[in-house]
């Protein structure tokens, strides 16, 4: 038996609109205006306890709590499924592999997104990091999630876009694949099993990696 963990934003989802017209809320509700003048496609993905030190953020817990009053409230639905993606996901299903979302979103978010676009009756399970922070290191959901499923790391593989969800994987020893049409760039994917230029490789490519072929 076979198991396939896939990031959301970046990889089931095109997700950018509704997380910096959130953040923009947020940096301007906090003080941080000044921010909003920046690209901030390359905070999609990894946890903003991580990324917000970067800005020069000192006090991240009210940014965060500003972000989720607007994002929870108007943006979180602003977002496609990638083309492809659903596609993608039947055949996957269809082989027989059983599929998890894991995701840097907290759970709570990620869930209502799912269920939004059709994609929650993919899963066996969703996870996520808690409200408060616990599990926002990917390593640390990919962990639980094994654990918790009882799946073998070297019969499993995470599918995402970005250096987080690669490393997460080698953590605990699971193959990865990278969503190049995500958020990431190729310097992020050096430790992918493969790089799948489109949804449409996945089926082969989790094949291939499930299989021991390289």
């Amino acid at each position: 038996m076979t198991a396939v963990f896939l990031d959301l934003d970046g990889t089931l989802v095109d997700s950018r609109p509704g997380i910096v017209e959130a953040l923009h809320f947020a940096f301007t509700d906090t003080g941080h205006g000044h921010l909003t003048d920046t690209d901030l496609t390359w905070l999609i993905g990894p946890p903003f306890h991580d990324s917000f030190p970067k800005l020069g953020i000192e006090n991240i817990d009210p940014v965060i709590d500003a972000y989720r009053v607007h994002y929870d409230r108007e943006a979180m639905f602003r977002a496609t499924v990638y083309d492809g993606v659903q596609k993608a996901m039947d055949a996957l299903h269809g082989a027989g592999h059983r599929l998890y979302l894991a995701t840097a979103k907290p759970h709570v978010s990620a869930r209502k997104i799912t269920a939004h676009f059709g994609l929650a009756g993919y899963f066996t399970y969703e996870f996520g990091p808690e409200l408060d922070g616990t599990r926002n290191w990917k390593g640390d959901l990919l962990a639980h999630a094994l654990e918790q499923t009882g799946e073998d790391p070297a019969r499993s593989v995470m599918v995402g876009d970005r250096h987080h969800d690669m490393a997460a994987a080698a953590e605990v020893s699971m193959p990865s694949i990278a969503a190049a049409w995500g958020y990431g760039g190729s310097d992020e994917w050096t430790t992918a099993r493969h790089v799948a230029d489109m949804p449409g490789d996945l089926p082969d490519f989790v094949a291939q990696v499930l299989s021991g072929d390289q």
